[in-house]
């Protein structure tokens, strides 16, 4: 018993200081004693307390190093999924914390505080269970070939500098998310705000007050405090709509009680590039916002392109005309896409995809023409194969009798495996528009003597292709990758022994894990006014105070803890009954 305690005790000091390791310590199970070394190199017999690996029956097993870079949805989906211990988790990011986004609008005018809706990485971690290394800083260089990760602590040192650092790794997952696009417009990065993190946010807050605290100020002329009260949000997709809406209920139900001599000067203009805002929306939630947003005295511009932003005037080109007219604004929040990253950018010069707006990946979320790096979230988007690049390849499979043609039998199977390898295969079929393919389905449970050449079945597949799409950058295709791509990582090891293959037919070419699939959930668009226009599955519209009401109910049970969903419903009832805060801080 003596020698297991002081082989404790050894194992936790060896923790603390690594460099006691060659003065080890061990414990001989068939002597009974102890043995001790003293310096130099250790016997074959010397057992490691080493961190990084996992003691076994017979041998200690070297644990993979798995580098996550990013604490947005996909990078914490994965953290929260992954399930497997014998893996060394070191996660690098320049927040110590993930933040529930789609509640980002509401934070800017105090319906919800900023607090309520960040959890703390170190406690998610803690949570799970495993054995998670965080380090606060930003990966400014990737180095595929040394698989190492250069990275820069986000914190000043009291030197005024910032320390760097490198990991290596074994398996690293990019999730660093994306920046606001601005599309080269002059004047945007240095006068507008962006609506991507908490302290955008907070900042935005702040800039709301401030507007309205210095049109309070007798000194300030009637055009000036026009200009001052003048809000333009650039973008009328979900997050710009979302956010005029939220403006709006702050400005009417508790500023213009706050601040009665100036609430006449506030205006509110939406700018949209296109010809109709929430574009990617159901055209009836299109026409309901545009008209509530004309009813609450939103000014909606479509067609109006913005070309330059100065520190009081925002120029835009009305497409219609041509003309270019200039609005003076008291704030700018711009909301029109994302673009990636200058550190992803770096890297995807790198690797010789430099003309991308995204890192590329396959189906299962591996970079492509990189070993062991994998992509997600906002930073990556999936090259999805069109099937007339295999469609020879795929025929000569399924032909396993090579007679150069199919019959009916083998042709729903292939159809069935094609679905799977290329997701557009399955969005045709659902639409009822592959009539060539439905027909051949549908006579072989009538005949099954018909035979499939190559001719037909590459003209049945001729219009597959027009329907890839890809995925939207949206926090649910994001956590839909982190826990498919951490389930992947549980089964790795068990699954070693069936290598990836181009397309899964049954017995031959199995891939050890079937390709991502994303699976819609629906979407809502807050429009302020207590009311929601809900898009769900299966072509289903709800547009009112109903769907407000399923719209917190959802967004509270996809809250990531306990602690925060009640901190978001407690915030929700505090505005319910005094109102939100108008407090600068």
């Amino acid at each position: 018993m003596h020698g297991y305690s002081f082989y404790g005790k050894a194992s936790r000091a060896f923790h603390q200081y690594p460099s006691l390791a060659k003065f080890l310590v061990v414990f001989t199970a068939s002597g009974g004693g102890l043995l001790a070394i003293t310096g130099g190199k250790p016997s074959p017999t010397t057992a490691y307390a080493d961190p990084v690996q996992v003691q076994g029956d017979d041998q200690c097993k070297k644990k993979k190093k798995v580098v996550v870079l990013g604490t947005g949805w996909a990078g914490v989906s994965f953290l929260k999924n992954l399930k497997d211990p014998n893996y060394d988790v070191h996660v690098v990011s320049p927040h110590n914390y993930f933040a529930f986004t789609p509640l980002l609008p509401s934070v800017t005018c105090g319906t919800v505080e900023a607090r309520s809706i960040v959890e703390p990485i170190r406690c998610i971690a803690r949570k799970k269970g495993l054995d998670v290394n965080f380090r606060e800083a930003v990966c400014y260089k990737i180095d595929a070939d040394k698989k190492k990760v250069f990275c820069r602590s986000s914190q000043e040192t009291n030197l005024g500098g910032k320390e760097e650092f490198s990991i290596d790794y074994d398996y690293l997952i990019i999730a660093m998310g994306a920046k606001s696009n601005t599309f080269n417009t002059p004047g945007v990065e240095e006068h507008a705000h962006f609506l991507k993190a908490v302290e955008d946010a907070l900042r935005i807050r702040q800039s709301v007050i401030d507007c309205f605290e210095r049109a309070s100020l007798p000194s300030v002329s009637e055009e000036e405090r026009r200009r001052i009260l003048h809000f333009v949000i650039v973008g009328g997709g979900p997050t710009g709509v979302e956010f005029a809406a939220e403006l709006h209920d702050f400005v009417t139900q508790d500023l213009a009680k706050l601040y009665p001599s100036v609430k006449g000067y506030a205006k509110i203009t939406l700018l949209e590039a296109g010809d109709h805002i929430l574009n990617m929306f159901d055209k009836r939630i299109t026409a309901f916002a545009e008209e509530k947003f004309q009813r609450d005295g939103i000014d909606l511009k479509t067609g109006s392109m913005v070309v330059k932003v100065s520190d009081k005037e925002i120029s835009t080109k009305v497409r219609a005309t041509g003309q270019f007219v200039a609005l003076p604004y008291g704030m700018v929040v711009w909301s029109t896409g994302i673009g990636p990253r200058p550190e992803v950018l770096d890297f995807m010069k790198q690797i010789g995809q430099p003309n991308r707006r995204a890192l590329s990946t396959d189906e299962w979320l591996r970079v492509e023409g990189c070993e062991n790096i994998y992509a997600l979230g906002d930073c990556a988007t999936i090259h999805q194969r069109r099937v007339m690049e295999d469609i020879a390849s795929i025929f000569n499979k399924a032909d396993k009798e090579k007679s150069g043609t199919l019959n009916l039998k083998d042709f729903q199977e292939v159809v069935g495996d094609i679905c799977e390898r290329y997701p557009q295969v399955e969005i045709y079929l659902k639409k009822k528009q592959m009539k060539n393919i439905a027909d051949l389905l549908k006579a072989s449970q009538k005949e099954s003597s018909v035979q499939v050449d190559i001719e037909t079945f590459t003209s049945a597949l001729s219009e597959v292709d027009s329907q890839m799409k890809n995925l939207p950058a949206t926090a649910q295709v994001a956590a839909q990758q982190g826990a498919y791509l951490a389930n992947c990582f549980n089964r790795m090891e068990q699954c070693e022994k069936y290598p990836e293959g181009p397309i899964r037919f049954r017995g031959v070419g199995n891939h050890r894990f079937h390709p991502f699939r994303y699976k819609h959930f629906g979407q809502f668009a807050p429009l302020g006014g207590e009311q929601t226009a809900a898009q769900l599955p299966g072509d289903w519209i709800s547009i009112g105070h109903s769907s407000q009401w399923l719209w917190y109910s959802v967004y509270a049970s996809k809250l990531v803890s306990w602690r925060t969903r009640m901190l978001v419903i407690s915030d929700w009832g505090r505005r319910f009954i005094f109102g939100r805060d108008s407090s600068r801080i």
